[in-house]
Formats: C-alpha cells, sequence, structure tokens
C-alpha cells in the first residue's frame, strides 16, 4: 500500500492521523474554530464548507481558502457534504462540480472530498484537475442508516480506489454491535488484500467510538477529532484520541 504525504503529514504509517473539522456558518467563527483547532495538537484540518453562510458564492469562498489556510498552517482538507450524506446545504451536483472547480482554480488547500456516488464522468474529470494541481483527493462514502454487509462496504473502498482516489473512506451507522464488527472486517479485510491507497473508515455514533480508536490494529489511517464542536455522531476530543491512541 501506498502511503499519502501531505507538507508534513503522512497517511498510511505509524498512528492513525487526527482530523479535526470546522463547522462555523460565519468568517469569524470559522477563523475562531480554527485556532482552536490548532492548538489541539490534531495533524490536518477539515473545512466543512457545506456549514459557510457564503458558501454559495463560488469565488468568494474559494478566496476565503486562502485566508482559512494562512491561519492552520497545516494540511487543509475541504468539504463540501451533500444533503444526501449527511450535509446542511442543498445543492445539484452541476453546482457540486462548478463550486469544486472555482475551489480548484482560485483557492489555496491540500486535499479535497468527493463523495462516491457523484455522477461518473463529473467525477473523472475533478480526480484530474485536482491533480493537476497538486490536490489529494479524498474519496468518500456516508450511510446514516445503517451499516451493508462487508462485501459492500469492499466493493465501495475498491470503487474509489478505481475512480483515482488517494485515500479511500467509508462512514456507516451500526445498528448493533455486530454491524461494528462487520466495519471492522471489512477494514482489515480491505487493508490486507486490496488496498493501494490510505484508508478511513468509521463506524458512527456511541456504538462505533471504538472504531475511530482502533485504526492502527484494523487497518484505518486516519479519524476524527473534536476540537470544539462534533461533526458527526460519535467524534471523540483531540486530547482524548491521541491519548487512546498511544495507548493502544
Amino acid at each position: 500500500m501506498e502511503t499519502v504525504t501531505v507538507e508534513n503529514v503522512t497517511l498510511g504509517e505509524g498512528l492513525p492521523k487526527v482530523i479535526v473539522p470546522l463547522v462555523g456558518k460565519t468568517r469569524d467563527e470559522i477563523l475562531q474554530e480554527a485556532e482552536i483547532a490548532v492548538s489541539s495538537n490534531c495533524d490536518i484540518i477539515e473545512w466543512r464548507i457545506d456549514h459557510f453562510e457564503e458558501v454559495t458564492d463560488f469565488a468568494k469562498a474559494a478566496e476565503f481558502t486562502k485566508e482559512v489556510k494562512e491561519a492552520v498552517k497545516m494540511p487543509l482538507l475541504v468539504t463540501f457534504r451533500t444533503a444526501k450524506e449527511g450535509g446542511v446545504c442543498p445543492m445539484d451536483d452541476a453546482q457540486y462540480f462548478e463550486m469544486y472547480h472555482a475551489f480548484l482554480e482560485q483557492g489555496s488547500f491540500d486535499l479535497l472530498d468527493v463523495e462516491l456516488f457523484m455522477p461518473e464522468t463529473e467525477v473523472d474529470e475533478l480526480v484530474k484537475a485536482a491533480h493537476d494541481k497538486g490536490v489529494k483527493i479524498v474519496m468518500c462514502n456516508h450511510d446514516f442508516d445503517k451499516t451493508p454487509p462487508k462485501e459492500e462496504i469492499i466493493t465501495r473502498l475498491r470503487a474509489m480506489q478505481d475512480k483515482g482516489a488517494d485515500i479511500c473512506k467509508i462512514a456507516v451507522m451500526p445498528q448493533t454491535t455486530h454491524d461494528v464488527i462487520v466495519l471492522l472486517d471489512a477494514t482489515q479485510e480491505m487493508y490486507n488484500n486490496y488496498a493501494k491507497q490510505p484508508l478511513i473508515t468509521m463506524s458512527m455514533g456511541k456504538l462505533g467510538v471504538v472504531s475511530r480508536v482502533s485504526g492502527a490494529t484494523f487497518g484505518s489511517a486516519a479519524t476524527f477529532g473534536a476540537a470544539k464542536k462534533a461533526s458527526a455522531p460519535g467524534q471523540v476530543s483531540v486530547g482524548e484520541l491521541r491519548t487512546i491512541l498511544e495507548t493502544l
């Protein structure tokens, strides 16, 4: 499996890296959250732009990435989470791709989140445009209702690799403890048998917290922690994550 290095952070070796999301609505809130996130001792910062009240002005939002990047001075992941996968800002597919291309042309960041189940041709074009700019692709899929069978989880992760993802991410919702085991089993099988790129996998909610701290055991290269406000069910604070990861 290849590793992926962004600035001084390498995913796919050593302890799982800790990613902290920014979910502020206004510029001031985002920059305040950035300051808190930097002080939390995380490895990567994710800006959830679907929370940003000015995101539909693509040029202005893209320009603001430069200010956010300057504020964090560490790898920056830009993510627009669509409504169907748990995001907060409705946007049709054409706008999604127009927005992302504007960000690539005018913004400053290191990684871009792209959802697996978006139109194939447009995803191919976006991945190429990102790579041409030196931006890494985190391709992802989220299921907030259930945990798919192990074989389906592996199929989706392999599809991300086939589409040119630099990092493959899946997050699922458990209904039982067995569902958490399914996610962990899928992760280790993918890691051992098929992974060409680093994986990020997690089982969400209280039931799934163990999956957020066991990446080094099962093969997940990063986990998401909260410096202030969690962006998904089951996120643990960065300080607690660090302690648990180092202990394990």
